[in-house]
């Protein structure tokens, strides 16, 4: 029996209670308060999980129109109770209605968040992050739509973030769910930052409401504004209906114009020429993704070009040639104490110490000290060769590996330039080694 039932009159005071036990869910503690109702976390120890109870604030509400609204939304959603099953939407496992009480038992995440905690200027995600939530949104609502479900209230704060960086829609308390017994929330419902033209104006609502929808949450996540921004909701939304949002690049210089081109598409106004379905949107956030996957990856080339010039290993080098070098290797981290090569062992690859320093030891011994711009692994000149060394990286340590056969196929040049290098390098080493006094 849910507890704290209290007389309409009395609500405020008694409502603050924590109950005791929601329907058949032991009540853990509350972890959450919304407009429609507060949240509580129990487990269901049928099925071995936690679960969040979202408790319909019916009792307290004193006006009985906005009372019969929150009515509504909660069969809404307890007509979703298993309808939803994508990785991307937040299940919901059960719903109730108990001595005039009504509750809805969803999946509990812990630690989440709302992306409504990354729409500030000063806290953006990084752009390809951004990419990659609204492109998981995109094929959760794809889903959706397909069973006939519009969401219709699609915001940052009902878009959750898990710890692993995954994400959930919820709250489809207002949602169009085709073929429906239950009667649908009419006239304008949503959050009127995030609302279609369509929305605004009272028209069919479609699929891509939600499409445009989401390219508003996108537009804020990139830019921590809003595409359109007003003093009172009458301007907000003779803009949503009429105006152009400030271009993405004069809020954020980095953006690209393929990102730019995907999220005006999204925001058209006419829902015809928005992308048609939310796979059509995943689709081009696809394609801006990869483009920003091989600008990451170039940069970080570009930069550990720029690296590689420093070292005197790299000298006498030619720009082509040093490329060529790095298309040969990786780069590895290692820390403090690590073993890098041991004595004994095969290895065909040449190492060149880009920042730190490493022991070189023979048995128990240590033989001597490589910095950076250093080399070793000289015996991968010779096949089937086994090292004549244990390498022990001393504090944290960076180095490029170059694949002998990955060398072979570079040009002759850069063959010649880097196998007389690295001899050298080993060459003045023994000869150091040699006069150095016992």
């Amino acid at each position: 029996m849910v507890q704290a039932q209290v007389a309409r009159g009395a609500g405020k005071r008694e409502s603050s209670r924590i109950p005791e036990r929601i329907g058949k869910y032991l009540v853990i503690n509350e972890v959450g308060q919304g407009s429609t109702g507060r949240v509580f976390l129990s487990h269901d120890p049928y099925y071995g999980r936690d679960v969040a109870i979202k408790l319909y604030n019916l009792e307290s509400e004193e006006d009985e129109q906005k009372a019969r609204l929150t009515r509504k939304m909660f069969f809404n959603e307890a007509q979703m109770v298993g309808r939803l099953q994508h990785p991307n939407i937040l299940p919901i496992y059960d719903a109730g209605e108990e001595n005039g009480a009504y509750y809805v038992v969803t999946e509990h995440v812990h630690g989440a968040r709302t992306l409504a905690a990354y729409c500030k200027p000063d806290n953006l995600l990084p752009i390809e992050d951004v990419v990659e939530i609204i492109f998981k949104c995109a094929k959760a609502l794809h889903y959706a739509h397909n069973r006939g479900v519009i969401h219709r209230d699609i915001k940052p704060s009902n878009i959750m973030l898990t710890l692993d960086n995954d994400v959930r829609i919820i709250d489809f308390g207002i949602a169009i769910v085709k073929d429906s017994n239950v009667s649908r929330i009419e006239g304008i419902a949503g959050s009127p930052s995030y609302m279609s033209p369509e929305q605004v104006q009272s028209a069919e609502i479609t699929p891509r409401s939600d499409i445009y929808s989401l390219g508003a949450v996108m537009y804020e996540l990139l830019t921590g504004y809003r595409p359109f921004r007003a003093n009172n909701l009458s301007r907000l939304l003779h803009q949503i209906v009429y105006a152009t949002p400030p271009p993405l690049h004069t809020l954020r210089p980095e953006i690209s114009e393929e990102i730019e081109d995907v999220v005006s598409t999204a925001l058209r106004k006419e829902p015809e020429n928005r992308f048609q379905t939310g796979l059509e949107f995943a689709a081009a956030l696809t394609r801006v993704f990869h483009t920003l996957r091989a600008q990451s990856d170039r940069i970080d080339k570009q930069a550990q070009f720029e690296q590689l010039r420093k070292l005197r290993f790299f000298h006498e080098f030619s720009h082509s040639e040093i490329w060529e070098v790095l298309r040969a290797s990786e780069w590895r981290d290692y820390a403090d104490g690590d073993e890098i090569i041991r004595e004994g062992e095969l290895d065909d690859r040449f190492y060149i110490i880009v920042s730190g320093q490493v022991s070189v030891r023979s048995g128990r011994r240590e033989v001597g000290i490589l910095a950076e711009g250093d080399c070793f692994g000289e015996t991968s000149y010779v096949r089937g060769a086994r090292r004549t060394a244990t390498i022990v990286a001393q504090g944290p340590v960076t180095l490029m590996r170059v694949s002998s056969t990955l060398l072979e196929q570079a040009s002759s040049a850069c063959q010649l330039r880097f196998n007389k290098v690295f001899l050298r390098a080993l060459i003045e080493r023994l000869h150091r080694a040699a006069t150095t006094p016992t």
